[in-house]
């Protein structure tokens, strides 16, 4: 894949070197501010020390030599010290010519020789559906995914399931105690939703034994410990632990439940893993290593027997790894599972998709796991993202006040099919067509509104504010996509071009420009695990496509030459937008 910033950076080197000497002076080329009329912008500030002039003169020279020796340069301009310059027809032309030549421009096939990067992402409990906070979750953890996939890596996706702890036991007891035999096939609700429905069913029954305690004087420290369902769930756990068969014959029978329902909301979003890791088989996991450091003297054991480690003079604090008892805690597991995986594959980096509430928890894991000699683990990230609210605050599991995921999936289809309706977008298609559209249009806007967000920001999610045919949101990248299709279906039969007498005007220069970033944008995202870099990319493209077709027509330009070469053009448009909005996990409609 041709770079056309690093090659023209590459033909002004040698001709800075005759100017002021070979000093290393690496060049700069940026993009140039909306304000001034020109494509790139030369930093010409690390030359002063060579020119021994002033910024405007060094500029001038430079100028002056790249415009007379490059025929990629055009013409020059100089403002306040920096140097602006304007790339020939030829050279645009030559860009938009390489920009052609590849089925899948900006994608970069995985070389299957190398090892993969891993990804974990969803890692949900299995006591309660995926809500919005899950979405926000999957959504980066599958775009970053696609996005390694499109920069080259090959790319494991996981996921650890969390079904086991006192949490599952809350529901299995609330089922046990109000269930009355409830089946998701009787309830006609998927499992992960009955399951749900205990949880809070458990928090309630929690509440109103805790306040009857402390109406009869006890306080309420002591009564929250003492109140009999939690002493029963404790048990019920233990006896989990145990193998306790009744116990363990529920644990299952929900848990399918819950699995099965998990599934249908991961399909929806277009969500697969290439391996599930559950909790209730990795909690066993890490006590061989820690005895393994304690041998080296990594861990430390306390008089009441319980292991720790001393990070103290890494900044950090001490942290337990064993319980008293020998039991693990998460710290245990999540050094066992991290080891499991670099054995179970041929992987050199794992990153965990995980919310900033962690970021603790991921620099001591990773710090151990140094220490313990493992020499990837220099390659581990924890992309730590910020929460999703909503408009009236925070989520809350247990008393239910949380965003179901399908119910905000119905939610967006309902809105896109009456935003759709009202604006008569699926006035020319079938039934069929039309339901499918509601389905691409609200799931395109959901994600999209979510991952134009820099991971590490907080934000609140307004799904009104996402499904609209105008502005920065997903529908408005989808309909500019469907327009351009349309253009081509029309269009009919298209013949290849000669570029070399094409007079690229200012339009579509910014579009072949703009195209051409595509491939650095992908790099760029897959570097800092970061799909809003796409996500704004494509819709500044979708801006300069229609701020050109406003003013150009295309299949009924001033000549064929033209017409052949604009539409030309919006066919690499709407291969970028489309291939840009699947990195997202967005459909990218033909019709609309």
């Amino acid at each position: 894949m041709i770079d056309f910033k690093r090659q023209l950076e590459s033909l002004m080197m040698p001709l800075t070197v005759e100017l002021f000497g070979d000093h290393g002076v690496a060049i700069d080329l940026q993009e140039t501010r909306k304000e001034f009329n020109a494509d790139f912008t030369l930093v010409v500030f690390p030359f002063l020390k060579f020119s021994k002039t002033s910024p405007e003169k060094t500029a001038e020279i430079v100028g002056s030599k790249l415009s007379t020796e490059l025929s990629e340069i055009n013409n020059f301009s100089v403002v306040k010290g920096f140097l602006n310059l304007n790339l020939s027809q030829e050279f645009v032309s030559k860009i938009f010519a390489g920009i052609e030549s590849e089925k899948n421009f900006g994608i970069t096939a995985a070389n299957n020789t190398q090892p993969s990067v891993m990804v974990e992402y969803s890692s949900p409990n299995t006591n309660k559906p995926l809500h919005l906070g899950h979405i926000r979750n999957n959504l980066i953890g599958h775009s970053i995914s696609n996005i390694l996939k499109a920069s080259g890596r090959n790319v494991v996706q996981v996921q650890i399931i969390n079904d086991r702890g006192v949490h599952i036991c809350k529901s299995m007891w609330a089922w046990k105690k109000f269930g009355n035999n409830e089946t998701p096939e009787k309830s006609r609700l998927k499992g992960d939703h009955l399951v749900g429905k205990y949880y809070v069913l458990f928090d309630q029954e929690y509440k109103k034994q805790v306040s009857e305690k402390m109406s009869k004087g006890i306080s309420e420290v002591d009564a929250k410990k003492s109140v009999a369902c939690i002493l029963e769930v404790q048990k019920m756990l233990l006896d989990w632990e145990a193998g306790d068969p009744e116990v363990v014959k529920l644990w299952k029978k929900m848990n399918e439940w819950v699995y099965s329902g998990f599934n249908e909301t991961y399909q929806r979003l277009g969500i697969e893993f290439d391996k599930n890791y559950y909790e209730s088989e990795t909690y066993i996991l890490g006590k061989s290593d820690i005895e393994e450091g304690l041998k080296r003297n990594i861990f430390f054991r306390k008089e009441d027997n319980s292991v720790w480690i001393d990070l103290t003079n890494d900044g950090l604090d001490e942290k337990i790894v064993l319980r008293s008892d020998g039991s693990s805690v998460y710290m245990t597991q999540d050094i066992g599972t991290a080891i499991q995986r670099f054995k179970d594959f041929e992987i050199d980096s794992l990153t965990y998709v995980v919310g900033n509430e962690q970021d603790y928890h991921f620099k001591v894991l990773f710090l151990i796991l140094e220490k313990l000699g493992y020499k990837w683990a220099k390659r581990l990230h924890h992309l730590s993202y910020g929460m999703v609210d909503l408009p009236t605050g925070k989520m809350k599991s247990r008393e239910g006040k949380v965003v179901d995921a399908d119910d905000l999936l119905d939610e967006m289809e309902s809105t896109a099919k009456q935003m759709s309706t009202e604006l008569g977008k699926a006035n020319s298609l079938s039934s069929k067509e039309s339901q499918m559209l509601d389905k691409i249009i609200g799931h395109g806007a959901l994600k999209y509104f979510i991952l134009k967000v820099d991971p590490k920001k907080r934000m609140v999610f307004n799904p009104d504010d996402s499904v609209d045919f105008n502005g920065n949101t997903g529908p408005f990248l989808q309909y500019t996509h469907a327009r351009i299709s349309s253009l081509i279906r029309k269009a009919g039969f298209q013949k290849s071009i000669d570029l070399s007498d094409v007079h690229w005007n200012e339009k579509e220069r910014d579009l072949v420009l703009g195209l051409s970033k595509f491939p650095e944008v992908i790099h760029n995202s897959a570097i800092d695990l970061n799909p809003s870099h796409i996500a704004n990319y494509l819709y500044e493209i979708a801006k300069s496509f229609n701020s050109f077709y406003q003013k150009h027509s295309v299949l009924s330009a001033e000549s064929k030459t033209i017409s052949a070469y604009r539409l030309a053009l919006c066919v690499q448009v709407a291969g970028v937008l489309r291939r840009g909005l699947n990195l997202l996990g967005i459909d990218a409609p033909e019709k609309m």
